[in-house]
């Protein structure tokens, strides 16, 4: 056959267990909501604030955006499913979450990347910093980090969206994940799924060791500067650092490790959809004095505006 006539999927889910479900259900619930405010208020803290309209925090709200995308195309549709005996996706809907989740995988893997790249100028060319990274530079940036991560998404989905489905169609997972998505073709699908494991595991692994070196040579330069200084960078370095791990951990594993096995990569994908998320915000928030300050004004003012109303 030369064309699909599977016109929708069906989920396996998480567990077949009432009481696990449940217990996910609540678990991904308060983790969700809590990323959702958590990032929301990170936004609204950097865009309200004139003290931190620099670059560190515009894209720090970017990552927010990120962050709060990535986690809502899959978290509303996983809690949603847990408590429906049939759950099935249509084909187009299937083929729209893997384009947002690339989308907005490859945004936040390059926005990382320009994150470090600005701690490098900030600490290693201090008295360039304003001069290099301006308003312009962080425009593009960020157009460039869209264009990249569009890019990184089309060339997943331009092959795959041409694959005949005539049988199977049933995925062992929670969302539609692109290997065992491109497993149920009707067609020898060796060549594709290596080009998927080098376009989403080496671009994720390449990231990784640009951003780890970056973070090497900030480290070098750190150790040149006052205690003083030196302390303050650490301190934002070490949370970069942070979110780098969680967030190039699961996606490493679950696309280079040569043993896949189900229950660990569906627990790694629950843990970067629901908790990496989470985690962000809380650790940019609670290692970063700068924010917190704004974050207690922009809350206070929000109470009196409140008791006005």
């Amino acid at each position: 056959m030369n064309h699909s006539v599977v016109s929708e999927f069906v989920l396996l889910g998480l567990t077949n267990s009432w009481k696990i479900q449940l217990l996910l259900f609540v678990f991904s619930s308060v983790f969700y909501m809590a990323s959702v405010m958590g990032n929301s208020l990170i936004m609204l803290t950097v865009t309200s604030d004139p003290h931190l309209h620099s670059p560190m925090y515009f894209l720090l709200a970017n990552l927010s955006v990120a962050d709060l995308g990535f986690s809502s195309v899959i978290s509303p549709r996983m809690m949603y499913d847990i408590f429906r005996k049939c759950k099935v996706i249509s084909f187009g809907g299937c083929i729209a979450q893997i384009f947002f989740i690339h989308l907005i995988g490859g945004v936040e893997m390059v926005l990382l990347i320009a994150m470090a790249f600005d701690r490098y100028v900030a600490i290693c060319k201090p008295l360039h910093y304003l001069t290099i990274m301006s308003w312009k530079t962080c425009i593009l940036l960020l157009v460039a980090v869209w264009i990249i991560g569009l890019i990184h998404s089309i060339v997943q989905l331009v092959f795959v969206v041409k694959l005949p489905f005539c049988g199977p169609n049933v995925i062992d997972s929670f969302y539609c994940d692109l290997p065992r998505f491109i497993k149920l073709a009707c067609t020898d699908t060796y060549r594709l799924e290596f080009m998927v494991t080098a376009n989403s595991g080496f671009v994720s692994l390449g990231s990784f060791f640009i951003l780890i070196v970056s973070y090497i040579f900030i480290l070098i330069s750190v150790r040149k500067h006052s205690s003083g200084s030196s302390s303050k960078a650490l301190s934002t370095l070490s949370a970069h650092v942070m979110v780098v791990i969680l967030f190039f951990g699961p996606c490493i594993f679950v696309y280079i490790w040569p043993h896949p096995t189900s229950h660990l990569d569906k627990f790694l994908a629950v843990f970067d959809a629901v908790l990496t998320p989470f985690f962000n915000s809380v650790i940019y928030t609670f290692r970063n004095k700068e924010i917190k300050v704004a974050m207690r004004k922009v809350c206070s003012q929000f109470i009196i505006y409140r008791r006005i109303s």
